[in-house]
């Protein structure tokens, strides 16, 4: 994998078959994205299980929330820091760093003795993650034509299919069976032989544009440009305070959500592009659209197997059956849009997933009620799955299509960003209009209602803001 720009032809420049992403000179890189995004998914997938129990075990039910929420806090630091490093050299650094730092993470874990080494195993999980996924996309964007990637993204998400299926219920049977350290340590030991081999790879592959390195080095007004990781390690901060600060609603733990909302206001418009709150048209809007998107979707999948389980009395391996029938439709309605639909524009793709999201929101607002079949509700969950897996490589799409192949780095990391603030504050807002309603007096269903009610909106949003993000 290198970040070679090559000229590809477009499908109708000549009369034989254009290369796919099998050919010769795509096969390498193909399999190499799929292999670094299986082992990815299945770290992630089967880990999650096993936090509760961890939490458990060091006496820390109390932090769980700062267990589960650092990881995507974590993520934004790396996602930007993945980004400006590969606009710098290239992909390849970052993705080798990112899946070495993937194993020692495990093993910190692994090892904890506190709930506090458990969160900083998370924490440096989550910025290996968001270094991961950044250089993905990346070098998606720098490897293949612009009329591949849509088929890549959606390799991407295809290979997250098997570990949908087996991570979680081996995770549980090793759990229940021998201990949750073993999982970690399994998982360590599963990762770092392909890590090691990866990182090999890399080493061997040319230098960008066989050139040296410093001959890459941004200019004096690039580096100005470009927001200091400082910026990027307030707002990491920012989004643990907050989601530290929700775990509890005394005035100590307002004092954190308070002071988590300030940093996230104050630094976030420095990394995301100019007018992203604004919906500015081109790049702001679809960097803005995978905020939205990303936030409803993983508030759906996290309140409403809560609301199943805990109120609805879903038996928990129901509930996991609809995790796993998401996985498969993510996928598979990725895979659609890429080779099925795709000589439809990006943006109506994004219009019509985000409108599937809404009517899988309207859904779980139904299946809230005590009188409607809980089934309504867990059918929410494979439902916005299919409205993501059609819309979230459209937007992909959609910004690298705005940015020059310099900046690719720096236009993922702003889609990372914005995608795990989109996860931090829709599902805090979510989750604080919920304990708000249950303070007011509402029942624990009523609260549900309400919260699910209000993800309404920003699906809509982007139903209506998709056009601003196409290519004119």
């Amino acid at each position: 994998m290198t970040a070679e720009q090559t000229v590809h032809p477009s499908p109708g420049d000549i009369d034989e078959a254009p290369p796919g992403i099998f050919s010769r000179q795509h096969a390498a890189a193909t399999l190499t994205f799929a292999t670094v995004m299986f082992l990815t998914g299945f770290a992630a997938l089967a880990v999650v299980p096993t936090l509760p129990t961890a939490a458990e075990d060091l006496d820390g039910v109390a932090l769980f929330p700062l267990v589960a929420g650092c990881f995507v806090a974590a993520s934004l630091l790396g996602g930007v820091l993945g980004g400006h490093w590969a606009d710098r050299s290239g992909a390849r650094r970052p993705l080798a760093l990112g899946m070495i730092l993937s194993v020692v993470t495990l093993l910190v874990s692994a090892s904890s003795v506190s709930v506090w080494q458990l969160v900083v195993g998370r924490f440096v999980d989550g910025l290996a993650a968001g270094m991961v996924a950044v250089s993905v996309t990346t070098a998606i964007g720098q490897s293949y034509p612009e009329y591949l990637r849509p088929r890549m993204l959606a390799m991407m998400s295809a290979s997250w299919i098997i570990p949908s299926l087996v991570g979680p219920p081996i995770a549980g049977v090793v759990a229940e069976a021998w201990s949750w350290r073993v999982v970690f340590y399994g998982l360590a030991a599963l990762t770092a032989l392909p890590a090691i081999a990866l990182v090999a790879v890399l080493r061997r592959a040319p230098a960008k544009d066989g050139a040296r390195a410093d001959d890459h080095l941004p200019s004096a007004e690039e580096r100005a440009s470009r927001p200091p990781l400082l910026v990027a390690a307030m707002l990491s901060l920012g989004a643990a305070l907050g989601q530290y600060g929700v775990s509890g609603w005394d005035v100590r733990h307002l004092l954190f959500v308070a002071a988590g909302v300030a940093l996230l206001v104050v630094f976030a418009p420095r990394l995301l592009p100019a007018g992203t709150w604004r919906s500015a048209r081109g790049l702001p809007t679809a960097v803005l659209l995978r905020g939205l998107t990303s936030g409803t979707y993983f508030t759906v999948e996290a309140l409403v197997p809560l609301m199943l389980i805990t109120e609805r009395r879903v038996a928990a391996v129901t509930v996991g059956v609809a995790f796993t029938a998401s996985a498969v439709l993510w996928a598979g309605a990725s895979w659609v849009q890429g080779k099925l639909l795709q000589d439809v524009a990006r943006h109506r793709l994004v219009t019509a997933g985000a409108l599937t999201m809404a009517v899988s929101v309207a859904f779980a607002v139904a299946g809230s009620f005590s009188g409607v079949s809980p089934l309504l509700a867990m059918a929410a969950m494979p439902l916005a799955a299919i409205g993501m897996g059609m819309l979230d490589p459209c937007v992909t799409v959609l910004s690298l299509s705005h940015s020059s192949p310099d900046r690719l780095g720096h236009t993922t990391g702003a889609m990372q960003t914005n995608m795990n603030l989109g996860q931090v504050v829709v599902l805090a807002f979510a989750t604080a209009v919920l304990n708000a309603g249950l303070a007011a007096g509402a029942s624990r269903l009523g609260g549900y209602a309400i919260a699910f009610s209000l993800l309404l909106v920003p699906t809509l949003l982007v139903a209506v803001l998709a056009v601003r993000a196409r290519k004119d």
